[in-house]
């Protein structure tokens, strides 16, 4: 079915909890393992058929955030969303609970259950207020992104909208364009600053009443974190100080050179080539029938899945005024139809979101038949495995994107990915020393993200622009305001997919054939056994970051661009 004919119907909260409840003592009431798989059925598809009246809901506001009745929906669905997960919590106990578990979990595994334990330790009835608060406090964040319009060049731009500029070649235009989008962030810091502050103590608040020290031991049982800890996570960080950090300082050196400045601002990080970043060729219309010959000629299995998003108006990239932000990939389960979200802006960036969500978009369609429905939902360090991974496997087609820049692109692409782990470890660690330290003002957490810039990426000059040069750059990333702990997930997927990727390089079958047994799993393995079970080495171990270092160096020494 294509997405505009898809009806949103309002999941009605007492309804909805009234159906809830009937399907449970339907399967409490079951006498054998049998009823029990059909009762449990039944519960299922109502499930999916509630999450997707609340993803369809989320999706059309997102895409035009004025929608006053989307808006107004996207506020009823954060209020009643705490609730029903009173209704989802009692299912998971009934499950951990019910006498037939043994034959259930022999069916479908440990590790769902295993996860469905973690989720019990994360609600309870008294902290419904508090889910509500928090819920309102980031869709506020989200509507200030999405209506940002920042004056430029002659034109009234959004966040997106800015983008290119910052990649433009002429040094004077980008030092503007940061200029501007600078007086943007200024103006609205006390709002940012508020929200954060109250998203910091309404969390705080949550996991006091939980029983826990701080959110961060809570927010790691939120992400589902079924296999590391933050001790591991910390020894990560470490890792990534001690090997990938000081690659990226001598690349960085490099790119000053190349671009003739003695050091890198923050308009300059991006650029990496004088004459311009690598940019697509060809209208949005020409980029996806390059993208549907790809994923054709990729596999059967990538066609089919390409042409059924393309056929179901399941993509909506082009960037337009009061479009939120960012992109993202959402699963419309009711329909099997994952749903990609992006803004394009004409940079190599829009190339990057046609391989990254869609990577995530074709594990969610393989996994789509999967029983019960959160089997087809693999935590987030896996599912970014699906999207980092396939970024680089869409490698040899890049040419019909790129033409004659197609190994700029390469550069590029590798650059970004090798540059992108000191941030995102810093970004995880500043959230563990917000979270363990909730009573921090806002100009002291300005001075931990410019103390941890100096840490893992002394190589940045701020260029005197108040936004970064304050120590405000974490307010442009939407995950800390509204995924708190999810950063560190791309950084260990970013791991696994160069890992991946240096596979490919010498045997492409493997390396895609790797990746098919990695999306096949979907969350029937917990990050830790799935690498394992892969044959590759684990990110938690130093050696495996040096190798990735080493294999990333060598590259760039053999195809300097």
């Amino acid at each position: 079915m294509k997405f505009s004919q898809m009806k949103y119907i309002r999941p009605e909260l007492e309804e909805t909890k009234a159906k809830y409840n009937e399907l449970l003592e339907n399967f409490k009431a079951s006498k054998t393992a049998e009823e029990a798989f059909a009762s449990y059925k039944e519960i299922d598809d109502y499930k999916k058929y509630v999450d997707s009246m609340f993803v369809i809901g989320e999706i059309r506001k997102t895409l035009n955030t004025k929608d006053e009745f989307y808006s107004a929906e996207q506020d009823y669905l954060d209020e009643i969303d705490p609730e029903l997960e009173e209704c989802t919590q009692e299912i998971s106990k009934a499950l951990l609970q019910s006498p037939f578990r043994k034959e259930l979990e022999q069916a479908w595994g440990s590790v769902l259950f295993t996860n469905l334990e973690i989720d019990l330790k994360t609600f309870s009835p008294a902290i419904i207020k508090d889910l509500q608060e928090e819920n309102e406090l980031t869709s506020k964040y989200d509507d200030l992104m999405a209506d940002a319009e920042i004056e430029f060049d002659g034109k009234t731009l959004n966040i997106s909208e800015m983008e290119p500029y910052f990649l433009n070649p002429d040094r004077e235009v980008r030092k503007a364009a940061a200029n501007a989008t600078s007086s943007w962030y200024m103006e609205q810091s006390d709002e940012l600053d508020d929200i954060f502050d109250k998203l910091v103590k309404v969390r705080t608040r949550i996991a006091k009443k939980l029983g826990y020290n701080s959110f961060t031991e809570l927010g790691y049982y939120r992400m589902t974190r079924n296999c590391f800890d933050d001790k591991m996570a910390g020894k990560f960080r470490e890792g990534i100080l001690e090997h990938i950090a000081p690659l990226v300082t001598k690349l960085a050196e490099k790119q000053a050179n190349q671009l003739g400045v003695s050091s890198l601002t923050i308009y300059d990080f991006g650029l990496n080539f004088p004459d311009g970043n690598p940019t697509p060729k060809g209208t949005p219309d020409e980029i996806f029938e390059h993208g549907k010959k790809m994923y054709a000629e990729l596999s059967d299995e990538t066609s089919e899945f390409f042409n059924f998003m393309i056929e179901n108006e399941l993509f909506d990239v082009l960037t337009r005024p009061n479009k939120q932000i960012g992109g993202y990939m959402d699963i419309i389960s009711l329909y099997k139809a994952p749903f990609v979200f992006a803004n394009f802006n004409g940079t190599a960036g829009d190339i990057d979101v046609l391989t990254h969500e869609a990577g995530h978009a074709y594990a969610g369609y393989v996994a789509n038949d999967l029983f019960p429905f959160e089997l087809q939902l693999a935590s987030d360090e896996i599912s970014e495995i699906h999207s980092m991974a396939m970024e680089f496997l869409t490698w040899p087609w890049m040419e019909g994107f790129f033409g004659e820049d197609t190994k700029k692109y390469y550069h590029n692409h590798l650059y970004e990915a090798v540059k992108f782990l000191p941030y995102g470890v810093m970004v995880d660690e500043f959230q563990h020393l917000i979270y363990d330290n909730p009573e921090m003002t806002p100009s002291e957490r300005n001075d931990l993200w410019l103390s941890l810039e100096a840490k893992y990426r002394s190589w940045l000059d701020m260029g005197g622009i108040p936004f970064w040069a304050e120590g405000r750059r974490w307010q442009k990333q939407l995950h800390i305001y509204t995924d708190p702990f999810y950063y560190i997930d791309y950084c260990l997927a970013g791991v696994i997919a160069l890992n991946i990727w240096a596979l490919s390089q010498k045997d492409f079958n493997a390396a895609w054939a790797m990746y098919k047994r990695i999306v096949d799993f979907a969350a029937t393995k917990t990050f830790v056994d799935l690498v394992k079970d892969s044959g590759l080495p684990s990110p938690f171990e130093p050696d495996n970051l040096k190798l990735v270092a080493d294999m990333a160096l060598e590259w760039f020494d053999k195809n300097g661009v």
